[in-house]
């Protein structure tokens, strides 16, 4: 473990997925917690897209903005919003210079498979009609995301290939969550690691499918075919039941042709770069503006 992470694990809770009204509570809580961000380089609104139903949606636009990103946050399908992913959206919008639209989508396990997906692509749709009004390029968007996040920003980019939708520029996927197997080596042997374990991934996993069989929408490691995607960046932390998964992604996609930044970070585990303090999170998250911007910057 690195040695700036280690002095906090006794104060980290493990992600409680047992009650998940009660864990909702928990994580805002805790990131009301946290340090409000600087948005004074950049304008700050809420709308509403519309969809089957409509989607939250907060866009953060840098001044001079380049490219924009549509952003899903972590929290395993099931914790999560707007206002618990605003420091994290600020940050990611200040250090890569893109507009963020942050989205509000629905959770599991109340709104299980496909509920989130199709609210992120009603809102990619969107980021790609008002790319004028939001002071972008059509051409110019990525998706990206956090843990289950990434998840569906995978199978975003993957259903906007398969059904012909807006171009996706980009791929960032955060540690991301991508397989409801769990046969890697990581999904069994890291029972005991902070903030998330195994188990709590396998619950996780539960809520979010529902009872149903996972397809490549759901799972994107399930995908027999990754040609024709975006490029994408990868961030596994060593410490991670998601590890391996996202490894064993970066590869098939880079023999599927597919341009890939891996970069397994040493030290880490899941979600530690919250912990703002440790030099390892503040490379991480310059790291994410950095790979942002250099994406999304006009050819």
């Amino acid at each position: 473990m690195d040695p700036e992470l280690e002095p906090f694990l006794p104060f980290l809770p493990l992600m409680d997925m047992s009650d998940p009204v009660a864990g909702r509570a928990d994580f805002a809580g805790r990131a009301a917690a946290a340090p409000a961000p600087d948005t004074s380089r950049m304008d700050v609104e809420d709308h509403t897209v519309p969809g089957a139903p409509d989607v939250p949606v907060r866009v953060y636009r840098p001044h001079r903005a380049q490219g924009a990103v549509v952003w899903l946050h972590g929290g395993g399908g099931v914790f999560g919003d707007l206002d618990t992913e605003h420091p994290w959206a600020a940050r990611v919008a200040d250090l890569s210079g893109a507009v963020v639209v942050s989205v509000g989508y629905r959770l599991a396990p109340e709104d299980p498979y496909p509920a989130a997906l199709d609210d992120a692509c009603a809102v990619l749709a969107w980021a790609a009609e008002h790319a004028d009004a939001l002071g972008t390029d059509p051409a110019r968007i990525a998706v990206g995301g956090h843990s289950a996040g990434a998840n569906l920003a995978a199978a975003l980019a993957l259903r906007a290939r398969d059904e012909r939708g807006p171009a996706v520029r980009f791929q960032l996927l955060n540690q991301p969550s991508l397989d409801d197997r769990q046969e890697t080596w990581s999904s069994v042997h890291f029972t005991d690691t902070p903030w998330i374990n195994s188990a709590t991934v396998a619950a996780s996993w539960r809520h979010y499918l529902g009872g149903r069989p996972a397809g490549p929408y759901a799972a994107p490691a399930r995908a027999d075919d990754l040609s024709g995607l975006p490029p994408a960046y990868i961030a596994t932390a060593e410490f991670c039941p998601n590890r391996d998964e996202g490894i064993a992604y970066a590869l098939r996609l880079m023999q599927a042709g597919v341009p890939v930044e891996l970069h397994q970070w040493p030290g880490t585990f899941h979600g530690s770069q919250a912990i703002l303090s440790a030099e390892v999170s503040q490379r991480q998250i310059a790291e994410l503006g950095a790979v942002l911007r250099r994406a999304l910057a006009p050819e």
